[in-house]
């Protein structure tokens, strides 16, 4: 197909148009890029199903917890005891912080060995994808083990001095037991026996159980208690179900049901155990404060009750009256009152400052009392010193019992409270095995990896387009060239298959695929030439000039030129068809020649007579073409064509043939284009479909300009015809059966 180009001023909206961004090509794009992006995703599907086997499976085991308000022991026992406790509790989230201290994994680490970590470094990254899943390690009360193929492992003992931790040590059977090194200091042992070895950096408690085969090394490392709780934390969840429920959910992860579900239950167990310790510490701190007190109490009454005894010996009984009864009785009850606030305040400075509300609360309750108490006291003043004195007496004796009898009662009251007391946290459910496997969830690594393949060839399809920019739409072309495109080759399917074989006898469209669309677009470019042409050419004679180039190397502008020369001679033109690349011209190969005896032997000739044109020029097998090949690769082509010689040859040329075709070097790779335009009637460029660089086809003509040489028509060679190209239409009207 022809297509051709006017100049035309472009408008403004045409220039904004330009800039934005085309959504239909971008489409095109990735659609002309679909084999790239199905490799992508082809290769993510095969690196998702390697992982999938890669991996181990992921286990998981769940336990409940519930935190109660506040201890049931003390409440059982009357609002007045429960008082004497903090009823303050720690909520839900502080609780499930705890459960991830060291203070509670510790003694589960100690207790399965969880700090000593053994490892087969027989098993590579091929053996984990082969077998699909491999041993681990397993942690019990009595040791360590791990299964490999040549036996099993066992370590029931394994501490090193502080700088030896988090270091891999390598375990080798012996005949006659153990080898333990870690590439500086080697130990010999025995099995089943402890041994204590001093190294380097300190000593080391072994104890080795039993071993694979002396040929395979099994690595072992003790960590330190950091690095082991951390590990654990990575795969321990701790959560409360809900707000405010009270309810701790724990979730722990591993590649081993039995051994997740073992170290969880230990998990829950110490929590517990260290939950039950903190909820009776309060208790016990009451307790030994009474303890302290009750001595003291006790020794005050005795001390009362001598006291009254001595005056009522000395006086004996004294009546007294009522009024003196009521105040008694008033500042009896005053004085338990203000005991009893005295006792609650001790309890609380336990725990709380003076500045606490509830210790400013009691303070004003005592002042309030205190003034009572001194009014009595005042009364009491102006009765007799007698009974005065007696009343003061009795008054101690009844407070201090008073006290002491409390006392004594709240304190056997709390050590059955300490005897019952359990804890604020229950467990709702321990840990089981449900053999169920959370991961990898193969579906969904499958799905992601197909995804992610496709979107990782889709962006490097995308970039790539971007980053280079090819040739593809002949209008683009002639917009940013100013060169009209003046016809479209499709490409040849024919010629694509013989391409892969090297021994191919002719490779011209003419005998491999003549009813095919390429083969009418070049007949296309022939008419269009045909018109185009000067009736005289530009050297006087009656040979019109064709001068074929590129851009770069491997655009066809060979294959344009021998077909267009095929094409020309079905007229009963007389053609000639010059490989004027004598660097490293391959035309020779489509006419089946060799490339000796040809343009460079011609001008380096001293003499050029017109039997030595004759004789570098060859004909062909078709009818009415002949052909000159390169010849022998010259140091210095572009001298041997800018000299007089090749100005005589052209001219002798130019008598005896219709059209000379000349097929020269990139003009990107060398200068001899602008020199062989100067005998050219029509200069031809040929760029590549989904190739060509467009900076590149640019960057060419404006060198060509410069030279003041003006390129006629640019050919788009090698155009893919599929329904996914947006430009299929600059060829879809060419003649022809297109099998």
């Amino acid at each position: 197909m022809i297509t051709k180009s006017q100049n035309l001023p472009k408008s403004s909206s045409q220039e904004s148009d330009q800039d934005d961004i085309d959504l239909m090509a971008l489409a095109m794009v990735l659609l002309r890029g679909w084999k790239v992006i199905i490799a992508c995703a082809l290769l993510g599907l095969v690196l998702a199903l390697l992982y999938s086997r890669y991996v181990n499976p992921t286990f998981k085991s769940d336990a409940l917890i519930q935190i109660d308000d506040k201890s049931q022991g003390i409440a059982a026992l009357g609002q007045n005891i429960s008082d004497l406790v903090s009823p303050d509790v720690s909520p839900a989230q502080t609780e499930a912080e705890l459960i991830k201290s060291r203070m509670v994994l510790e003694p589960v680490v100690n207790l399965l060995h969880l700090d000593i970590v053994l490892s087969d470094p027989a098993v590579g990254v091929l053996n984990k994808i082969k077998q699909n899943r491999t041993a681990t390690q397993i942690n019990i009360p009595e040791g360590v083990s791990l299964n490999t193929d040549d036996g099993q492992a066992r370590i029931s003992q394994f501490k090193v001095a502080t700088a030896y931790l988090n270091q891999k040590f390598q375990l080798t059977k012996t005949d006659t037991g153990f080898v333990l090194s870690n590439g500086f200091d080697e130990f010999k042992g025995q099995l089943n026996q402890s041994y204590r070895f001093r190294g380097t950096d300190g000593d080391i408690l072994i104890t080795v159980n039993d071993l694979p085969d002396s040929a395979h090394t099994i690595n072992i490392t003790k960590q330190s208690l950091q690095v082991t709780t951390d590990g654990i934390n990575g795969r321990l969840s701790v959560v409360e179900k809900g707000k405010q429920t009270g309810i701790i959910q724990m979730s722990l992860t591993g590649n081993d049901q039995k051994q997740v579900s073992r170290i969880l239950e230990q998990i829950v167990l110490s929590y517990v155990d260290q939950n039950q310790s903190r909820g009776s510490e309060e208790t016990t701190k009451t307790i030994s404060f009474m303890e302290t007190q009750i001595p003291t109490l006790k020794q005050k009454l005795e001390d009362a009750e001598s006291k009254f005894n001595q005056f009522r010996t000395k006086y004996g009984t004294i009546d007294v009256s009522k009024e003196a009864e009521l105040l008694l009785t008033e500042n009896s009850q005053i004085d338990s009152q203000l005991n009893e606030l005295r006792l609650k305040k001790a309890d609380l400075t336990t725990y709380y400052t003076e500045e606490h509300p509830m210790v400013v609360q009691i303070n004003e309750q005592l002042a309030v009392l205190n003034d009572r108490k001194q009014e009595i006291d005042n009364t009491v003043a102006g009765l007799p010193e007698i009974q005065r004195e007696f009343l003061q007496l009795s008054e101690d004796v009844a407070i201090n019992r008073e006290i002491y009898l409390t006392m004594l009662k709240n304190y056997e009251q709390l050590k059955i409270v300490r005897a019952g007391q359990i804890g604020y946290a229950r467990i709702v459910d321990l840990p089981i095995s449900t053999f169920k496997a959370i991961a990898p969830k193969k579906l969904q690594i499958i799905v992601l990896g197909l995804l992610l393949g496709a979107i990782l060839g889709t962006i490097f399809v995308l970039v790539k387009s971007l980053l280079r920019k090819v040739v593809k739409d002949p209008e683009h072309v002639e917009e940013t060239t100013g060169v009209p495109v003046i016809a479209t080759i499709p490409r040849s399917s024919s010629l694509s298959r013989l391409a892969k074989k090297k021994n191919a006898s002719n490779r011209l469209l003419a005998y491999v695929d003549n009813n095919s669309l390429s083969y009418e677009a070049i007949k296309s470019l022939r008419t269009y030439l045909m018109f185009g042409m000067p009736e005289v050419g530009k050297l006087g004679h009656r040979a019109k000039v064709i001068l074929i180039s590129g851009e770069s190397p491997g655009v066809g502008k060979s294959f344009i030129a021998a077909n267009l020369a095929e094409v020309f001679g079905q007229l009963n033109k007389k053609v000639l068809v010059i490989d004027a690349d004598m660097r490293l011209g391959e035309m020779h190969r489509l006419f089946n020649m060799e490339p000796d005896n040809g343009l460079a032997e011609l001008l380096s000739a001293e003499h050029i007579a017109e039997d030595s044109t004759v004789n570098a020029i060859h004909p062909t097998a078709m009818d009415h073409i002949d052909f000159m090949p390169r010849g022998k690769q010259p140091h210095n082509p572009v001298s041997l064509l800018t000299g007089e010689r090749f100005d005589d040859v052209m001219q002798q040329l130019s008598t005896h043939y219709d059209y000379i075709i000349i097929d020269s070097p990139p003009v990107l790779a060398a200068s001899d284009p602008m020199i062989l335009s100067q005998y050219a009637d029509k200069v031809l460029m040929v760029t590549r479909y989904d190739k060509s660089i467009e900076g590149q086809l640019n960057y060419a003509i404006k060198q060509m300009n410069k030279a003041n040489i003006q390129i006629d028509g640019i050919v788009l060679n090698d155009v893919q015809q599929t329904k996914m190209s947006k430009y299929s239409y600059h060829y879809n009207y060419a003649y022809g059966n297109n099998k």
